[in-house]
């Protein structure tokens, strides 16, 4: 490369400046022999250990990385840079290139089962047991069971794909010809989108002259797809990317087959409405049917809050389900899912009594502290075991306990006049993220225990080839509660939200199998209704933070949606937890 024509990047795996020529992709600067020179020198410079173990974990994955971040914006390695930028590469093991990764999997697929069965449709509907569920249907839009024959061949022809090293080509053009170029590939899901998106133009990338898009970059090549696992799963298959503690293996399968259901059961709800894509969503409010959307899915939530209340009053009258524990990670609508579930116990004669795992925290100075020296409050041992334990077995032998008092603002426990008891005709209701963890019942009898789990369980998808992460709704939901009721900043609550995400993966999403129900509180509207809340908080975040990368991914996402008025939501939905103008009390 000439330096006197070029232009100076800063390279934040180097940590220092280099001259670059302008127009190069991040592909061919990090090849440049100026960038490999200054790479195997960092490498023998003791002094840049941190610096050094980020660049080697990225020649240790691959020979180049698979995505980078320019000016805090995840780009594909064809991204040319013409003025000065600050990059940084990234691979595998990061959260980006993670999502990068699978994401071309994706294209991977649909590219396999595109040149095997060309009249088959791929809808890859959600991500479940550690992978992503996926099912084909044929030109009458009946849904083909693949089996483990026909899972296998596509399997096949995906490591085919990789073997030949074939490029993922980016292009941009005029929103209307690539328009043309979906319709002739009979993505139907994809024309609606892009026809109730009002943008010039639109990108999208090529396989081997297979065109697909994504909102997110693709990996540069097919083969640095190297580790994946396609197995016959249920009606579908499951698409599995690499497993992080083992990155030349990929993930094994876990068993969730009461998860499977509530998603099940609201794909079929979707596609009973016609709407289970965001293009379809989009057409709905332009037709001026947002309304009747929001009325007809608060009513899906009634009847499965419903369906769980006839479930508890049954086994009460049976001598079990005394005491409901309610669990489920942030932001999942807990607190609103159990005020409800106590109207409906009422409706069933049935008396209910609500408290909270909070009440049980033990004094900060005796909390837990995590991996980085912090207060855990995430973790199952800031709570009180035997003092909960205690008064649950007091309560169940038809004692009176005192109920604790914690104070957030003392930071430990307050004793006051609380007495509780339970009655034949009343239903104890408890909400906390570690409702499913057995060690908090433990010595209890399990008939008298009635676990539910509540989670957003996203069931409306972009497109045929583009899921919604549950973890980004729960994420839009935080966003906007936590800046009304919390005064955090956004930038604070994605910065959070990793520490948030690990402590569910740690302490609640283990022990979703022991729930005796599932409450799926997604609402398919809800983005389009958060989005004009959403958008100038993410707009907040400033480009120069690191947490700018999920802000400006999550405005791309939220760009698809048309919006809804908050207006057409009614104050009983569980929405209002996060947006205000509840009719309950909180």
């Amino acid at each position: 490369m000439k330096k006197d024509t070029g232009i100076e990047i800063y390279s934040k795996n180097l940590k220092r400046y280099l001259q670059v020529e302008g127009g190069s992709t991040l592909s061919e600067i990090y090849r440049s022999e100026e960038f490999q020179k200054q790479q195997l020198s960092l490498k023998e410079d003791s002094g840049e250990s941190r610096a050094t173990e980020r660049v080697v974990s990225v020649i240790a994955w691959h020979k180049e990385p698979i995505c980078a971040l320019v000016n805090n914006k995840a780009e594909h390695l064809g991204f040319r840079v013409f003025s000065p930028k600050e990059i940084e590469y990234l691979d595998m093991w990061s959260s980006v290139g993670r999502e990068v990764y699978v994401r071309s999997m994706c294209m991977l697929l649909y590219k396999a089962v595109h040149d095997l069965y060309s009249d088959f449709t791929l809808r890859i509907e959600h991500s479940i047991s550690r992978g992503l569920f996926c099912r084909l249907f044929d030109s009458e839009g009946e849904s083909v069971e693949p089996g483990a024959a026909m899972t296998g061949t596509i399997k096949a022809e995906m490591k085919k794909l990789v073997e030949r090293k074939l490029p993922f080509v980016r292009h941009e053009k005029l929103t209307k010809d690539v328009v043309e170029i979906f319709r002739g590939q009979k993505l139907r899901n994809k024309v609606r989108l892009l026809e109730t998106v009002p943008d010039l133009y639109t990108s999208y990338y090529e396989l081997d002259g297979l065109a697909d898009s994504f909102y997110g970059p693709l990996a540069p090549s097919t083969d640095m797809l190297e580790v994946f696992d396609l197995q016959a799963w249920q009606d579908g298959m499951l698409l599995l990317g690499p497993d992080l503690s083992n990155p030349d293996m990929p993930q094994q399968p876990l068993t969730q087959e009461k998860m499977f259901a509530a998603f099940r059961e609201h794909l079929k709800f979707n596609r009973v409405i016609r709407v289970d894509s965001v293009g379809e969503l989009n057409e709905a409010v332009l037709r001026g049917e947002a309304s009747d959307l929001i009325n007809v899915a608060e009513a899906m939530h009634d009847k499965l809050i419903g369906r769980i209340s006839d479930e508890i009053v049954s086994r009460r009258r049976d001598g079990g389900g005394m005491i409901v524990m309610i669990a489920g990670p942030s932001s999942s609508g807990k607190t609103t899912t159990s005020k409800r579930l106590a109207i409906q116990l009422m409706t069933n004669l049935m008396r209910p009594k609500l408290i909270s795992l909070d009440d049980y925290f033990v004094n900060r100075t005796d909390t837990p502290l995590d991996e980085y020296g912090q207060y855990d409050y995430e973790s199952l041992y800031a709570l009180d075991l035997e003092r909960l334990q205690s008064d649950l077995r007091a309560l169940l032998r038809g004692e009176t306990i005192n109920l604790p008092t914690y104070s957030f603002e003392l930071g430990q426990r307050v004793e006051r006049e609380r007495p509780l008891s339970l009655a034949s005709d009343e239903v104890l209701i408890i909400e906390g993220i570690h409702g499913l963890n057995p060690e908090l019942t433990a010595n209890l009898p399990t008939e008298r225990i009635f676990k539910m789990y509540v989670s957003a369980l996203t069931s409306l998808r972009i497109d045929n080839h583009n899921w919604i992460s549950t973890s980004d709704n729960r994420l839009l939901r935080r966003l906007v509660r936590d800046y009304k009721y919390r005064g955090t900043s956004p930038t604070e609550t994605i910065r959070r939200w990793p520490s948030v995400r690990r402590g569910e993966e740690k302490w609640i999403f283990p022990f979703q199998e022991n729930a005796d129900a599932t409450f799926n509180s997604s609402l398919l509207f809800e983005i389009a209704v958060m989005k004009p809340y959403v958008e100038p908080l993410l707009s907040q975040v400033a480009h120069n933070e690191p947490e700018y990368t999920t802000a400006y991914r999550l405005q791309r996402f939220l760009h698809y949606f048309q919006r809804i008025p908050e207006t057409e939501v009614p104050p009983t939905s569980l929405l209002r937890e996060f947006l205000g103008g509840s009719s309950f009390r909180y």
